[in-house]
């Protein structure tokens, strides 16, 4: 997936964990190897080609369509699984690859587990008696520093998802024009209990630009944003604050 994974687990059994931890990572790869389209030999670039169709995909694929199709739906079409004409569902991917490890390692008796994707993380249970998880949000702007601090207290789970242009410049579509998005923005962060759909409700959120993606933000339940707009000015939903520590 062309970035860094790493993994923070805390309690349950040694042995039961250290499998779990090789198999999440396994799982990783595993993604990387169908759904990469950079990979001319992947299941994703096959069935863009036309060569193979869903049904003789992994199971994962159609599970991943299908999640897209719903981010689709509920975001109006602000985020979509195609690239400039092509099926490229990578939006979503990491997302749903990072939530889904780090479920693999709850499952296996971990207490607390933090798997951080390239910057996206999901978080479950605790890291200690009385210790939430901590995640430091970066100021776009500041390279550095930090814009916010969530802290998890009180959830079993969370996520910290953030779209922009800080680190790899505009990459971010507009799927009406299929150009660059046209936007005030250059980060959004989302938090919300899943991460496949915080990843994807802060990219939809950056293209709609902060008017627009604030209030629709505003509009999920169980979703929280803080957009940080090329002036330096920063804009929140109204149950961020509660989040913050």
């Amino acid at each position: 997936m062309g970035t860094v994974f790493s993994l923070d687990v805390r309690g349950g059994r040694p042995d039961e964990v250290r499998a779990a931890v090789e198999d999440a990572v396994a799982g990783l790869h595993r993604v990387d190897e169908v759904f990469s389209t950079y990979r001319d030999d992947s299941q994703i670039s096959r069935l863009a080609r036309g060569e193979l169709d869903v049904g003789e995909c992994d199971p994962e694929v159609a599970e991943v369509l299908e999640l897209a199709a719903e981010a689709e739906r509920v975001s109006e079409g602000w985020f979509s699984a195609r690239y400039r004409g092509r099926l490229d569902p990578t939006g979503i991917v990491k997302g749903w690859a990072t939530e889904r490890a780090a479920r693999r390692l709850a499952a296996a008796g971990a207490a607390g587990v933090n798997v951080n994707g390239g910057g996206d993380v999901q978080l479950l249970g605790t890291p200690g008696s009385g210790r939430p998880w901590r995640v430091g949000v970066s100021d776009p702007l500041r390279p550095g520093g930090l814009a916010a601090v969530v802290s998890a207290t009180g959830a079993d789970e969370l996520a910290v998802a953030t779209s922009g242009t800080a680190e790899r410049g505009d990459h971010i579509v507009d799927p009406r024009t299929g150009r660059s998005a046209v936007t005030d923005l250059v980060a959004v962060t989302v938090v919300a209990p899943r991460l496949t759909w915080a990843d994807c409700w802060a990219t939809a959120a950056f293209a709609m630009g902060s008017r627009q993606g604030l209030a629709w933000l505003e509009s999920l339940p169980g979703v929280e944003g803080l957009l940080i707009t090329a002036g330096d000015e920063v804009r929140c939903t109204g149950g961020l604050a509660g989040w913050l520590g």
